[in-house]
């Protein structure tokens, strides 16, 4: 059964945009509980969406803007249209994306990523798992789905832990992975973990950046920090960098990167892996006068080292990019990265311009990108434009 909601006219006029979110302060009178399915409307009665609330920082996620069912027909008819893009956009050489980005492509608080044969669907929170029997029918369905997995990527602002969400993650349907699962980008075979995710051992959404420089690592030397699972590091080995160097402080990413070397056909031993704090590696390369022409720092929105120091974006980036300045060579690129949605494109640059100028070094933009074509962002929804990448040319 469904309840009513009442918004405040501000809320009101962001719903009749097609704002996707209802917040807490917007709402009049008691929420209503978890989990349950909403009518909104404003203060006169008018409607203005159907959506599920929940007891976090958001209160309802709005599924419609119209006055239609939220049934079967109407979740198959969103994801197909969503599957519709990405069957334009990719063809056999890439097998490894996000089928449906949540609010983007019009399912709020839920992705769906495809790795090969099995679909991981990704929750903001266990408010919408009466959804989830209902997209991994969609997924065997239309894709003949082996496996399909459930897990949560709740917000920082949500302080619930995934611990007690229900239900739990895992597998929902089909059969489990036997092994680690290779999947095709653009060509490029990479090893993912369903089982893991979200966080499966693939960050697809960087897919148009590795592409961009696809044609730019011949005979060039790469440092790759932050270097996760090493996706950028297969695509440099496999274009013809001389010498790559992939920093992590997990050996066991450490060791999935060389595994996705080996998937490529390339020597590991060819190359360098080092388990290590970044910055640590910086300012040894550093004293040692050791310089590369490529750099890439994709840094987490939040780590903390082994000595307990936290990663802290605004802090910390100018100090990341001063210290990855000094070992650029002359004319050497800087692959500078932030997932971070909160921090503004302007503001991202003026971190990393004052980290180039902190090293007495010059820069120039010349590439500017953001998350792969298969992770839109809904122009009613500019929250869902995250990601930020810029390639900077450094000299003295």
């Amino acid at each position: 059964m469904s309840g009513v909601v009442h918004v405040n006219p501000y809320s009101a006029g962001w719903l009749r945009k097609g704002f996707p979110w209802v917040y807490p302060k917007e709402v009049h009178g008691r929420r209503p509980r978890k989990g349950q399915r909403v009518d909104l409307q404003d203060a006169d009665g008018t409607y203005l969406g159907t959506g599920i609330a929940d007891d976090g920082w958001i209160a309802v996620r709005v599924l419609r803007h119209d006055d239609g069912p939220v049934d079967r027909d109407w979740l198959f008819g969103v994801l197909d249209r969503a599957l519709g893009l990405r069957q334009q956009l990719f063809g056999p050489d890439t097998t490894g994306y996000r089928i449906c980005n949540a609010e983007n492509d019009g399912l709020p608080g839920i992705r769906i990523d495809w790795w090969s044969h099995y679909g991981v669907v990704i929750l903001d929170t266990p408010s919408l798992a009466g959804l989830v029997d209902g997209v991994a029918a969609w997924l065997t369905d239309r894709l003949n789905a082996r496996g399909v997995y459930l897990c949560y990527r709740p917000d920082s602002r949500d302080d619930r832990k995934v611990a007690d969400f229900s239900p739990p993650p895992g597998l929902v349907s089909g059969v489990a992975a036997s092994s680690d699962v290779t999947v095709l980008e653009r060509g490029l075979r990479l090893r993912a973990r369903p089982s893991d995710g979200p966080d499966v051992g693939v960050y697809s959404d960087m897919r148009d950046v590795r592409a961009w420089l696809e044609p730019h690592w011949g005979g060039t030397t790469v440092l790759n920090t932050f270097a996760y699972t090493g996706a950028f590091s297969v695509a440099a080995a496999v274009n013809g960098a001389s010498d790559v160097v992939t920093v992590d402080l997990a050996g066991p990413y450490l060791e999935r990167a060389e595994d996705n070397f080996r998937a490529n056909d390339l020597d590991p031993g060819m190359h360098r892996f080092i388990e290590s704090d970044t910055f640590d590696v910086l300012d040894r390369f550093r004293r040692s006068g050791e310089t590369f022409d490529r750099i890439i720092l994709d840094p987490p929105s939040f780590s903390r080292t082994k000595d307990g120091r936290i990663w802290n974006s605004k802090k910390d980036m100018p100090r990341l990019v001063a210290s990855a300045a000094r070992v650029a060579s002359d004319n050497g690129w800087l692959v500078v990265c932030s997932n971070r949605g909160e921090l503004s494109p302007r503001d991202f640059r003026g971190l990393i311009h004052k980290g180039i100028a902190k090293a007495g070094r010059k820069g120039q933009e010349i590439y500017w990108g953001g998350q792969a074509s298969d992770f839109p962002w809904l122009t009613t929804f500019p929250e869902g434009r995250y990601l930020k990448v810029g390639v900077f040319r450094v000299f003295s």
